[in-house]
């Protein structure tokens, strides 16, 4: 039998729900106190206060398709923070991310141009936005040409000063294969090889209008023993290992064939390079890395 249940306003009290006081406090914003606005001598100005781990969805644009695609990004953003203000309305930065990003789509350019927006919003000197998200590119299998979807890790890490003018710092990690030198001189046959984690940060020059995820994914792959692929048929996976046969490549040796590549682009002010091979015959990774500033 259905039981008769009280109204849903008597189950809320129930269990618990009270009836709001009579509060005694302004309700209104411009009666409301502003704590954080108030003048004084805090002892210290702070070089970045802000909020982190905001997820927003946003366009971007790619050389490589599909050209224009929707991701999931997640911010960081900050400013810093004179010694006289005690602190920074925070909800404005979601408030400002949420109006550039209804119109722009997000690029290297872009976020130089939000982070001045932060900057001069906030009333503060400085502003650095740090966004993370996946990016999705198309790949076609060597032999059948059968396409899927790959994807890399990239994160734009933007600063703004007034007397600085604008950093720029993009990083991307990419997984590529790498098959072992040493296996494939010392064995009769076959060789190991390992998926490998590419990543590499890179310092350019604010001025030079580039898709810098491209070149940067261009740089591990075109180094690497072998390229990943989605989508593989049989003549695919033959052509891929044989390739990786062709092309063996110790950690070290792509650190350093990366870092080449990105030493002969000009608009590369400095950048590091870090790879990470996940062992197929032992329970350790390689690693190596390596830096260098022009």
């Amino acid at each position: 039998m259905k039981r008769s249940l009280p109204p849903k306003a008597e189950r809320h009290r129930h269990f618990g729900t009270v009836d709001p006081i009579v509060g005694t406090k302004p309700t209104d914003k411009e009666k409301m106190p502003d704590l954080q606005n108030k003048p004084d001598d805090f002892y210290f100005p702070i070089q970045q206060v802000g909020i982190s781990d905001v997820k927003y969805p946003v366009m971007i644009e790619s050389e490589l398709a599909p050209t224009t695609q929707t991701t999931t990004a997640t911010f960081a953003l900050t400013t810093s923070l004179e010694q006289d203000f005690k602190g920074i309305n925070m909800s404005r930065l979601t408030e400002q991310l949420h109006l550039f990003f209804q119109s722009h789509l997000l690029t290297d350019q872009t976020l130089r141009e939000f982070t001045a927006i932060l900057a001069r919003e906030m009333k503060q000197r400085a502003a650095n936005v740090r966004v993370t998200f996946p990016w999705f590119f198309t790949k076609t299998s060597p032999a059948m040409q059968k396409e899927g979807m790959a994807h890399a890790d990239i994160t734009y890490d933007v600063s703004f000063d007034e007397d600085k003018g604008y950093t720029s710092v993009i990083t991307l990690t990419g997984a590529v294969t790498t098959l072992c030198p040493c296996s494939k001189e010392i064995s009769e046959y076959s060789a190991h090889n390992q998926r490998s984690f590419v990543t590499m940060t890179a310092t350019v020059d604010d001025s030079y209008e580039a898709d810098w995820k491209a070149v940067l994914l261009e740089a591990a792959e075109s180094n690497a023993s072998s390229i990943l692929f989605p989508v593989l048929k049989r003549p695919d996976e033959k052509a891929v290992t044989e390739h990786a046969y062709e092309n063996p490549r110790f950690v070290e040796d792509l650190v350093r064939l990366v870092a080449a590549d990105l030493y002969e682009h000009e608009a590369i002010r400095s950048f590091e390079v870090q790879c990470r091979n996940e062992e197929s015959i032992h329970q350790h990774d390689a690693i190596a890395k390596l830096s260098f500033t022009k």
